[in-house]
């Protein structure tokens, strides 16, 4: 929309205006008073003017393309801004705000909006509010329409439609910078890394020249992208060793990822429970204990870390004990899902709440963080793993894989995975074409 800005000066003002052409929303003839400032400052207008002379400062405005009975305002909300804030900044009435908030349970949702995000104003010429809006997502928008004396709320849900596609890369600085330029939202990088994370490093392993293969869900509304789903199948070719994922969703509905021959794909625990500075004592049935001065077998690994350090489970089980325990101070014990396996967690300092004794835990959820209590001399988590009883140096047991897909399965997982790892075939070989 063509707009053409008609500026009034008078003698002894100072002034300096920005307006973009997405602020063709101030009606003609309309007047600027030092009360609009904050309105417009908020809107990529910049006033600077003589405050004695603010009331004689008129814009005008053509081919606006909104009635002259309205004005229409968008505003972005800014960090500390709320609702109430918001009415106080564009003079409107605080009633009107009790109304829209109290409406019903979709009111609500304009005393939880988050800075960043925009509010659609409509209002008369003379002020009264008859029209707020809020995209709450990229798929709802809740929106308030004046009916009468009240307001009517409701919240507006685009269709998603969802359609399988897929994208290839080449790693030439790290896999966050080169999925980003592959099209990869920071969500899919992260599910590629976790994917692949039992057989690659990713702060370490990956070369330049690796290359990567995406098999993913996009979603759509409106013809707009507003999301990415879950990757259904991958490859990433690290240095001629290549890796393959497929995605498979059982009977009961849990999904997990696999090899195309329907190997598990991740082990049975992970290696570390915790971001560690340093290893202060590894597995050692000869040492010497640091407390006290004599010789006592060391059955785990000591992990040096900063006090608070969140500390995950290894793998899947259940919380045999959680309290605390001799010289252990809190520790936490899990017996993993076949009785086999048990991890002990120690020096803790702290339980997270969620997790009680004899609940389950899943791999990698955080339950507990790491400190001194019991006999240490420094903030560490004290890891061992035991398999029929046995400590095992953590460092270097075998870990066992995940169960594979069950015999009963593996016609429907091959039925159900062919038709992506083709799709993912395809895409690597448009990927071999470009060199």
């Amino acid at each position: 929309m063509k707009n053409r800005i008609y500026k009034s000066l008078f003698l002894g003002i100072s002034s300096a205006v920005v307006a973009s052409a997405s602020y063709a929303l101030i009606t003609p003839e309309s007047k600027v008073r030092s009360a609009d400032i904050n309105v417009f400052t908020n809107h990529a207008f910049l006033i600077e003017t003589n405050n004695s002379f603010n009331d004689q400062l008129a814009f005008k405005f053509d081919d606006l393309g909104e009635s002259s009975d309205f004005r229409s305002i968008e505003h972005i909300i800014e960090r500390g801004e709320n609702l109430s804030t918001i009415f106080s900044k564009l003079h409107l009435n605080k009633s009107d705000l009790h109304q829209i908030i109290h409406a019903n349970e979709a009111g609500r949702e304009f005393a939880m909006i988050s800075s960043g995000k925009t509010l659609q104003v409509k209002t008369t010429q003379s002020g009264e509010l008859t029209e707020i809006s809020y995209q709450k997502s990229p798929i709802e928008t809740v929106k308030a329409v004046r009916e009468n004396d009240t307001f009517n709320v409701e919240i507006s849900s685009k269709t998603i439609e969802t359609t399988t596609v897929s994208t290839v890369g080449t790693i030439h600085n790290s896999l966050f910078y080169d999925g980003k330029r592959a099209g990869l939202s920071d969500k899919l990088i992260l599910q590629l890394a976790d994917i692949f994370a039992f057989d690659i490093d990713f702060a370490l392993d990956i070369k330049e020249n690796d290359t990567f293969s995406v098999v993913y869900e996009k979603h759509i509304a409106e013809g707009e992208e507003v999301g990415s789903g879950n990757i259904l199948a991958a490859e990433f070719n690290n240095h001629g060793k290549v890796y393959r994922a497929v995605r498979f969703q059982d009977n009961s509905g849990s999904a997990h990822y696999y090899r195309p021959n329907g190997e598990g794909l991740r082990k049975a625990f992970i290696r570390t429970p915790v971001d560690f500075i340093r290893i202060s004592s590894p597995f050692n049935l000869k040492r010497k204990h640091p407390i006290l001065n004599r010789i006592r077998a060391h059955k785990g690994v000591d992990y040096a870390a900063k006090t608070g350090t969140p500390v995950k489970v290894t793998g899947d089980g259940k919380i045999q004990f959680l309290g605390r325990q001799n010289g252990y101070g809190r520790v936490i014990i899990v017996q993993h899902d076949d009785n086999r396996y048990s991890t002990l967690y120690a020096h803790l300092s702290a339980f997270n709440n969620h997790f009680k004794q004899g609940g389950a835990v899943k791999q990698g959820d955080i339950i507990g963080y790491v400190g001194q209590s019991g006999l240490a001399s420094g903030p560490h988590l004290h890891y061992e793993f035991r398999v029929n009883g046995e400590h095992r140096d953590p460092l270097s047991v075998t870990l066992p894989n995940s169960m594979p897909i069950s015999p009963s399965l593996l016609g429907k997982f091959k039925a159900d995975t062919k038709p992506l790892i083709a799709q993912l075939d395809q895409a690597r070989n448009s990927l071999l074409a470009q060199k």
